[in-house]
C-alpha cells in the first residue's frame, strides 16, 4: 500500500490514502499496434543526430555535464537561483504532516494549471480518539461546504515545489489537485491601419459620411 498523506487539522493528524485519477479511468483508452510484413510487432526507435545511430526504447537517458564537458554526478550539483544564491531543497510532503492553514478562493484555484488529480479516502485509525473523529468530520464538512485549502506540495522533495489544493466535489468526494500557477501574458489588439495613407486625401466637405462613434 502506498504511503498515506497526513494532514494536520484542528491539532489532529488525519491520514488519507491516495488514488490517482487519470484520463484512462475516466474515458478509457486505445492502443495502436503496428506490425511488420511478417506480423511481428514493431518497436519505436529514434535516429540520432549523426544520421546513423538508431536507439531503441530505454536507450536514451539524461546526464549532467560541466562547462568543460566532464561528467557530473547529480548528487554533487547544487541548485542556485539567477543571482547565484543556493536554493534550499523542500522536504517531501509525505515526510511530515501537512498543516492545513491557508485557504484558497475558487479564482485562485482556477488560476493554476492542474497536472495531476488524486482521490482521497480517510484511513481508519484504531488508536484515534473522539477528538480525532471530530476533527475529521469538521474537515470533511468544511470541504463539502466549498472550502479549499492550499499548501506547497512535493512528492519526493527537492527544488521543484507544486501547489496543492485540497477540495471536494458536489458529491462529497475529497480530492487533491496539484499544479502550478498559469503564466498568462496579455497583449493588445494590433491597431488597424487606415485605408488612406495620406490624410490629406480626405475631402473636408464630405459631411455625408457616417460617424461610427455616434452608434
Amino acid at each position: 500500500m502506498a504511503k498515506p498523506l497526513i494532514f494536520s487539522f484542528a491539532k489532529r493528524d488525519l491520514a488519507f490514502g491516495l488514488k490517482k485519477v487519470d484520463r484512462t479511468k475516466l474515458y478509457g483508452y486505445k492502443e495502436t499496434l503496428v506490425l511488420d510484413e511478417d506480423g511481428d510487432p514493431c518497436e519505436l526507435a529514434t535516429l540520432a543526430s549523426d544520421g546513423r545511430t538508431v536507439t531503441g526504447k530505454g536507450s536514451i537517458a539524461m546526464g549532467y555535464l560541466s562547462p568543460d564537458g566532464a561528467w557530473c554526478e547529480r548528487g554533487t550539483l547544487t541548485p542556485i537561483d539567477v543571482e547565484g544564491n543556493e536554493i534550499p531543497p523542500a522536504p517531501s510532503s509525505f515526510s511530515a504532516p501537512v498543516e492545513l492553514v491557508e485557504q484558497a478562493t475558487i479564482e485562485d484555484y482556477l488560476d493554476h494549471n492542474i497536472r495531476a488529480l488524486y482521490s482521497l479516502d480517510l484511513l481508519p485509525d484504531e488508536n484515534a480518539s473522539k477528538a480525532s473523529d471530530t476533527a475529521a468530520e469538521k474537515l470533511l464538512q468544511e470541504l463539502r461546504d466549498g472550502v479549499i485549502y492550499k499548501f506547497p506540495y512535493s512528492f519526493r522533495g527537492g527544488v521543484g515545489v507544486d501547489q496543492g489544493f485540497l477540495l471536494a466535489n458536489e458529491a462529497g468526494g475529497v480530492f487533491l489537485a496539484i499544479g502550478k500557477a498559469t503564466q498568462v501574458e496579455f497583449v493588445k489588439l494590433q491597431q488597424s491601419s487606415s485605408l488612406l495613407e495620406d490624410e490629406g486625401d480626405i475631402d473636408e466637405d464630405d459631411g455625408d459620411l457616417m460617424d461610427f462613434d455616434m452608434i
